[in-house]
């Protein structure tokens, strides 16, 4: 039996309908992101769903019989910039717990501004040299297919021109009805992915699901796609080096000692920084030069991780260690050290804060006389999992991915 956990119930019934899962039996369940966002509901979740939310959700997962098979992230938004990375923690926790994940973005869309002409925004290329390494360490699919778009057959968008202009160039789905907001099942793009959904469910059902998983990406259909993103990487690169593109055009490498030094400043007699990073020759700083928040960060400090940092399947197995900066960072060679200067009004105190307010959802300090009946299960996941899906979830994914976070007022770092 499949169960299609979902945060759209049409997206649900779009690939239900458009793949062979339309031909088994299904149960379908609404998907609850955290225990920050959905208290009252979060901790019904299963432990092996739970599991790949541990960072952020999907928009879908598909599982048979308590197994997990594939995730689906879906968004219109453009993919210029950062911005192409603001889900990747989602994709990366998928695979990292060795489920397929699936990635529908637009190949651009269409941008309109007073005073100028429209344009399109287009996907950054670094995005899929992102997949390739996380496909790489884990050898699990994560595939990305384009939200079916007016692109390639009007380069130059206008209202005139571009049939779908008010859609921003996007090609929605004609019964839109019944599957709202979902990409045109028509279009190649969404027909390739159906079959390469099909592909996973006949695998699985021949192979069993951990077995399955371990040959996924032997199978044809999976590598042409593959080789597409490799092929798209480079077309859409256009010789631009990958260093240059957002993010890892935020990143510098430093001599880990530098970093050492700057945090010297925390030890004590008592106290010495631990070995995780000192055993690391150099560290890469992900450099934002703004106030404490979220989008697109999580995302993008995941995607440095893969593309400059990871070598295994755990924060342990990094060549360099990782550290994100909020402010602005400046390496001092004569002295062998770093300094943080604020700008934008950056401040440790924001991430506190952020820290703090989502104590307000745990009941660990709560007497069980207090409980209140339907908060004794969810009282009872906390005991097991502490306050990891309570953080939201810009807070979950720094503190996983982040060796070390810098401001210019405070630090925080991993010993281990």
């Amino acid at each position: 039996m499949y169960r299609v956990w979902y945060s759209t119930e049409s997206f649900a019934d779009y690939i239900i309908d458009h793949t062979l899962l339309g031909q088994r039996d299904i149960i379908k369940n609404k998907m609850y992101e955290s225990d920050a966002n959905n208290s009252k509901n979060f901790h019904t979740m299963p432990d092996h769903i739970r599991k790949i939310l541990y960072l952020d959700a999907p928009d879908l997962i598909v599982e048979k019989d308590n197994e997990p098979i594939f995730s689906i992230e879906l968004t219109t938004e453009a993919g210029t910039g950062h911005n192409a990375f603001q889900r990747f923690a989602r994709i990366a926790a998928s695979v990292e717990n060795q489920v397929p994940a699936f990635y529908i973005y637009p190949e651009g869309v269409i941008i309109t501004r007073q005073g100028a002409n429209s344009r399109w925004d287009v996907i950054n290329p670094a995005v899929f040299k992102a997949l390739e390494a996380v496909m790489s360490i884990y050898d699990i699919p994560a595939l990305l297919y384009y939200f079916p778009s007016d692109i390639r057959q009007f380069p130059n968008p206008n209202a005139a021109k571009s049939p779908h202009f008010s859609d921003k160039g996007l090609h929605y789905d004609c019964n839109i009805a019944k599957y709202t907001a979902c990409p045109d099942s028509q279009s190649n793009e969404m027909k390739d992915m159906f079959y390469a959904l099909d592909e996973v469910i006949k695998t699985t059902e021949s192979k069993g699901v951990h077995d399955g998983r371990i040959v996924l990406l032997r199978n044809l259909v999976i590598r042409q796609r593959r080789d597409f993103m490799g092929n798209e990487y480079s077309t859409k690169a256009n010789g631009q080096v990958l260093s240059s593109m957002s993010p890892l055009s935020a990143t510098e490498i430093v001599p880990s000692d530098y970093l050492l030094n700057y945090l010297q400043q925390y030890e004590t007699t008592e106290y010495k920084i631990g070995e995780l990073l000192r055993n690391r020759e150099n560290t890469i700083f992900y450099k934002v030069n703004a106030k404490f928040r979220g989008d697109p960060y999580p995302g993008a400090l995941a995607a440095i991780d893969y593309l400059l940092c990871r070598e295994g399947k755990t924060f342990e197995d990094r060549k360099n260690n990782l550290v994100l900066v909020f402010g602005d960072l400046s390496v001092n060679d004569t002295s062998r050290t770093i300094s943080v200067s604020d700008v934008n009004g950056s401040s440790i105190q924001s991430m506190i804060a952020d820290v703090k307010n989502s104590e307000k959802h745990n009941l660990l300090s709560r007497d069980y006389s207090g409980l209140r009946n339907h908060e004794i299960p969810r009282y009872f996941m906390q005991v097991r999992y502490g306050s990891t899906y309570s953080k939201v979830k810009h807070i979950r994914v720094y503190s996983y991915f982040a060796d070390a976070i810098l401001f210019p007022d405070g630090s925080l770092w991993r010993d281990a």
